[in-house]
């Protein structure tokens, strides 16, 4: 979870107004991140690992079979 979600999850003291401002200064989270996370827009990683062809267990397998494949002596 991103910073700027961990924030909005968190919420602030009862004492403190409940602003995206308050919750900015708060956390050190720029007001339009929170802004866009509170509606719903994703990360920038979040996003990215949604569009990934791979996992990450497929990527280490490849990488392991390229590697045995270089050990070897095959081209790769």
């Amino acid at each position: 979870m991103d910073r700027a979600s961990q924030v909005l999850a968190q919420g602030l003291p009862p004492d403190v107004p409940k602003t995206y401002t308050a919750l900015a200064e708060r956390g050190d989270v720029p007001l339009s991140t929170l802004h866009h996370r509170d509606q719903g827009r994703r990360s920038r990683e979040e996003l990215a690992q949604s569009q990934q062809y791979l996992t990450p267990e497929e990527e280490k397998a490849i990488v392991r079979f390229l590697l045995l494949m270089s050990n070897l002596r095959h081209s790769v």
